[in-house]
């Protein structure tokens, strides 16, 4: 029965017509905006060669006009090549919805097609892109009253009268469904059915509203997000610095944007979907190597980095490094403890008062900075209270005076040679800290202290000792940045976050992660008190929760979910709800086999068979341990696989079927069409959180299809047992 206020089959054919229609005049202006482009481009590029052949060497030395105008013509080239890209990209999908809408100020009515890349025509705006203010209009907003935001004004206030979202493939319009929900199920679930190549994927068709509210929250704030397996956090994030270049362009630069991961597995993983977002020059790195890079060139070549020690955990946590915090602001405190500095023969050169100001104003100024410009502003005090002319009869007197002065005060404020060595300070404070401290003690073993005494340091070592540095040796500011995305979060403890403020005090944070992902249990993060409360601040920063999974199917997430309550500490109770909510997409029920030492291998390569046969374009073997994962690779190439078997390998790749073998701690972050779980048993997992939190990271990589084995003579995990 037809629903009141629905369309009838002629209505419904009109809008079918209508929309084939203006299909094939975007594209038709798309093909006009090319062939525009191409003559321009080629115009540009010869003018640009021909500029270029005509530059001396000494042009470009002294940057003159020519130089100038080579510059000025290759920022035109690369802008018109750019364009050029976007609008062949658009040929074959030009945009994916559509918003009509009337504003209510000035009742006139609009309506946009919204895509990936925002293509003009002309005058015209043929294709809003997607980060346009107004696009939040499709993402959140429902039919009826709304509002979206501009950079510089007032909201603007609206009523929201069509969102359609539109099925459309190599220029060919397959449907479209008019929805108060951005992306409806029904697009949404085809999009997740697809099989999908190890990169991350384009989900700007179908950004959902809790994603599109992180992505474009201002900038100026500090954004904390839990959100568990195949929530989307990477994806969301690498969306947020391209929201934020769009409509931010004066304040922030690719320059301006750093993004810290915990492996370079994961770094070149987020790289390979910059490019397609606008986004080329972003900085990322490491959170050791950063750290690492922090302390100066010394500690890059005299010390190693190294794993943090399950042992020494008090190292992560925020008690810790508050206390070092307050101990080294102690020493610098009663180092430049202002006082009056009065001589026999000048006078007071320098008051208690004046040094009192001159600190204040330079509290993140280090001792050795501090004691520099203090012993500068005394010799420039000496010069001007000996100050005279030739004619002046006390000349040659003052100025036998002003050299045997300046002599006297030449680093007179010298303190900060005995505080120059940062790893020694840092030894001499965990001596008094673990004296101090019973339980920490307890967990530190001689291998710990082996390791700092050969300069082997974890990333909690660096982090305290960049504080240590900021306090007492650093020469110059740290590079800042104006905003800093890190990716898998919960593998930092919180005193990495704290010190990450201290040095980036002007800089705002995205903060991606889930604590039920924490394979580092000792030293990473089980939730997010110490970094919401005490960090960062819960009244002006943001704390938000995805729980929706848009990856696995519902066989894959119930498996999951089961795993997934094992990973809390009876002895900690449950503090938060991270649950998962998946996206309904049924699959294959999660296959579960033990076998015989002999059908192990058979079975392994039958599976990879399987996958290639139903066409995927990736699988991942992952196993507990790194050394496994190695032999197992060995073991496939001796069979002759063809694909590849490193994440590396996987994204030069292209199109191929991407085979990979990974121990856990390299799949976090990833997602695959089909997952071997390789020898789940109790010895690899056993039954307690630590294990759970590797396991549930595991088992939620798979898109479409999850496999686990186990020896037949051996015992299943506990974890799955049931």
């Amino acid at each position: 029965m037809e629903r009141e206020n629905q369309p009838g089959m002629a209505d419904a054919l009109a809008e079918q017509q209508f929309e084939e229609a203006h299909l094939e005049d975007t594209k038709e202006k798309i093909r006009s905006n090319i062939a525009k482009l191409e003559d321009e481009v080629g115009h540009v590029r010869k003018a640009f060669e021909e500029l270029n052949d005509e530059l001396t060497p000494r042009d470009r030395e002294l940057n003159t006009q020519k130089a100038i105008q080579l510059s000025l013509t290759n920022a035109q080239l690369t802008f018109a090549e750019e364009m050029l890209l976007k609008n062949e990209a658009g040929l074959n999908i030009p945009y994916f919805g559509r918003i009509d809408y009337q504003e209510e100020d000035t009742k006139n009515k609009e309506s946009y097609y919204i895509g990936k890349h925002g293509l003009p025509y002309g005058d015209d705006v043929l294709v809003v892109d997607w980060r346009a203010p107004i696009a939040k209009l499709y993402y959140e907003n429902q039919l009826g009253e709304g509002s979206y935001e501009v950079p510089a004004g007032p909201p603007v206030e609206v009523n929201l009268n069509l969102k359609r979202t539109f099925d459309i493939e190599g220029g060919k319009l397959l449907g479209f469904y008019d929805s108060d929900v951005a992306a409806n199920d029904e697009l949404l679930v085809k999009y997740l059915a697809q099989h999908k190549e190890v990169a991350l994927g384009d989900i700007i068709a179908t950004i959902q509203q809790e994603q599109d509210q992180i992505i474009r929250a201002t900038p100026f704030q500090n954004s904390i997000v839990q959100g568990v397996a195949g929530s989307g956090k990477t994806t969301v994030a690498l969306h947020r610095i391209s929201h934020i270049l769009y409509n931010w362009p004066d304040r922030y630069k690719d320059k301006d944007f750093l993004i810290i991961g915990g492996s370079e597995l994961l770094l070149d993983y987020i790289a390979s979907g910059l490019p397609d977002l606008d986004v080329r020059n972003v900085t990322k790195c490491r959170m050791d190597v950063f750290l690492q890079e922090e302390l100066g060139e010394d500690f890059q070549s005299a010390y190693e980095l190294a794993s943090p020690s399950e042992t020494e955990t008090f190292k992560c946590r925020f008690g810790f490094i508050s206390e070092v915090d307050r101990y080294f602001k102690r020493v610098w405190l009663r180092e430049l403890k202002p006082r009056t500095i009065e001589d026999d023969e000048l006078g007071e050169i320098l008051s208690r008062d004046q040094m009192y100001e001159m600190l204040n104003y330079r509290q993140d100024y280090s001792l050795r900075r501090a004691e520099t410009l203090l012993n500068e502003t005394l010799q420039m005090r000496i010069r001007m209270m000996t100050d005279s002319v030739k004619k002046d009869p006390d000349h040659q007197a003052k100025l036998a005076l002003r050299r045997k002065k300046l002599a006297q005060y030449d680093r007179y404020f010298r303190s900060a040679q005995d505080h120059s060595n940062v790893l020694e300070m840092y030894r001499v404070f965990l001596q008094d800290y673990v004296s101090r401290h019973p339980e920490a003690a307890a967990t530190r073993t001689s291998r710990d202290e082996r390791n700092l005494t050969v300069g082997r340091l974890s990333v909690y070592d660096l982090a305290a000792m960049n504080l240590i540095r900021k306090y007492m040796t650093e020469e110059e500011e740290t590079i800042p940045y104006g905003q800093i995305v890190i990716d898998e979060a919960q593998d930092f403890g919180e005193s990495v976050y704290y010190v990450l403020r201290r040095l980036q005090p002007k800089a705002y944070f995205t903060i991606m992660g889930d604590v039920s992902q924490n394979i580092r249990y000792e030293t990473g993060m089980n939730d997010w008190t110490a970094v919401t409360e005490q960090i960062f601040n819960a009244t002006t920063d943001r704390f938000y929760k995805l729980k929706k999974s848009y990856r696995n199917t519902i066989e894959i997430s119930n498996f999951a979910s089961k795993i997934l309550a094992r990973t809390v500490d009876p002895a900690v109770g449950k503090t938060e709800d991270f649950e998962i909510e998946p996206v309904i997409r049924h699959g294959e029920e999660v296959y579960v086999q033990g076998l015989a030492a002999d059908d192990k291998k058979p079975a392994v390569l039958d599976m990879i068979a399987t996958a290639r046969a139903n066409e995927y374009h990736s699988m991942a073997i992952i196993t507990r341990h790194r050394e496994e994962a190695e032999r197992l690779t060995e073991k496939l190439l001796d069979e002759g696989m063809v694909g590849t078997l490193s994440l590396a390998d996987a994204m030069k790749a292209g199109g191929a079927f991407q085979l990979m073998v990974l121990p856990v701690e390299d799949c976090k972050g990833l997602e695959f069409d089909s997952v071997l779980l390789y020898d789940v048993t109790r010895e690899n997992y056993p039954n307690e959180p630590r294990e759970a939190k590797k396991l549930y990271v595991a088992v939620t990589r798979a898109l479409h299809e999850l496999n686990v084995i186990y020896p037949e003579e051996g015992e299943v995990s506990e974890l799955i047992a049931d």
